[in-house]
């Protein structure tokens, strides 16, 4: 869970003050099925735009990704709370939701970040990511069964896109198969914190209560499981406390989820649209690995992620004040034409595909390798195993509200 997940109770701060503002735009039902002319119009006409509630909307790729490398622009959690209260945002949800979770290294900046961040890479290696594809392609191929037997049609999100990264994150944190149900009923009920936080924070505090179950178990009898393994750190010199133990744990199982479900769902409606780019990909499987990562360029999940100015600098020619919100729009960034050629053309083998889709610098995704794994298998076994997969007829595509992510509701496909 990243702080551009936690923006849906105060979406006040990014919407319109003034109906001349280019920012109220973003929540305009065109923008909310196509934000992407939007972006061409800003990084066009004020690339570095200061809104009328004085937040700023960052929208080339050189912007942003010397932004992300920063530190003057943080991602602090107490910094964080002060700027959108300067706004008079709605933070209960926020503020309650970060007092809980804890200084983790979604909302801390170095020194602390990176002695979190350095703990976690010793648990969430590439080796233990990899050894997870086998067990990914059993689960896809399950999920791709279940969906063909149930009927000629189905919606991707729900039979295959949503439930593979809840699977894979039980395999990875040694969750049993018996409490499974149970987490997946926590992540339902705390995803919907805007709109019931009460419900959201009890489900919170019983899925802790879990985990520090778990921890205790490992503790006693570690495994080959991602928590034995941040178990393990504690050993260390520089160690995770107890309670940021807990917290890394919570933030590593939920993170991942939402963007796992809508890096395979983008990616497979970004394929049905273009079905030169699909035939590509059935001609030559081996495509897979840049289809995914083109995809991710193309219709971006984590369409902006916010920052406070920590320090006063300058950023295109302008000044952003400490104290002040910065929102860099990836998804604008990842269609900039003087970072991509012809950025609007889906293109499975584009060269030098340096996208900004799971961000740069000390913040990097921890995540994003898993990510990718998972979606490579899922639209290369849908691609393979469905010849003739299509978007359902009379299907109506719906996403959701939140203008800084890319999520669609639903994905009708027919096969």
């Amino acid at each position: 869970m990243t702080s551009t997940d936690t923006l849906d109770g105060a979406r006040d701060t990014v919407g319109p003050a003034r109906p001349d503002d280019l920012a109220a735009a973003l929540l305009t039902p065109e923008a909310r099925r196509d934000p992407y002319p939007l972006y061409a119009r800003m990084r066009r006409e004020d690339p570095v735009h200061r809104s009328a509630q004085g937040t700023w909307y960052l929208t080339r790729h050189a912007d942003v990704e010397a932004a992300l490398g920063d530190l003057r622009l943080s991602n602090d959690r107490d910094r964080m709370t002060r700027a959108y209260t300067a706004l008079g945002g709605d933070l209960k949800a926020f503020s309650r939701l970060t007092d809980r979770l804890g200084r983790v290294m979604t909302n801390t900046d170095p020194p602390d970040h990176a002695r979190l961040r350095r703990l976690a890479n010793k648990a969430f290696t590439a080796r233990r990511v990899e050894a997870l594809r086998d067990g990914v392609q059993r689960i896809v191929d399950r999920l791709i069964d279940e969906a063909v037997a149930a009927g000629p049609t189905t919606d991707l999100i729900e039979a295959v896109a949503s439930p593979l990264p809840m699977s894979v994150v039980c395999e990875l944190f040694g969750i049993p198969d018996e409490d499974r149900p149970q987490v997946k009923d926590w992540f339902h009920r705390f995803g919907r914190l805007a709109e019931d936080i009460d419900k959201s924070e009890a489900a919170i505090e019983q899925y802790e209560e879990y985990l520090s179950g778990l921890i205790r178990q490992r503790r006693r009898a570690p495994g080959d499981d991602l928590i034995s393994a941040l178990v393990a750190t504690q050993t260390q010199d520089d160690r995770l406390t107890d309670s940021e133990l807990l917290s890394t744990c919570f933030v590593l199982i939920t993170a991942g989820d939402e963007t796992t479900t809508h890096l395979i769902g983008n990616g497979v409606l970004a394929l049905l649209r273009h079905p030169d780019q699909l035939a590509r990909l059935r001609a030559d499987p081996g495509l897979i690995r840049g289809a995914i990562e083109e995809s991710a360029r193309y219709d971006t999940v984590t369409q902006a992620i916010v920052r406070v100015v920590a320090q006063d600098l300058e950023i295109g020619g302008r000044t952003l004040r400490e104290g002040e919100l910065a929102y860099l729009f990836l998804g604008a960034t990842n269609r900039d034409p003087e970072r991509f050629e012809d950025p609007d053309r889906l293109d499975l083998s584009r060269p030098g595909n340096r996208h900004l889709s799971f961000g740069h610098g000390p913040h990097f995704c921890l995540g994003g390798p898993l990510a990718k794994l998972q979606a490579e298998v899922a639209v290369g076994t849908l691609v393979r195993r469905l010849p003739e997969l299509r978007l359902a007829d009379g299907a109506e595509l719906d996403w959701r509200p939140n203008p800084l992510q890319r999520r669609l509701c639903a994905l009708p496909i027919a096969y």
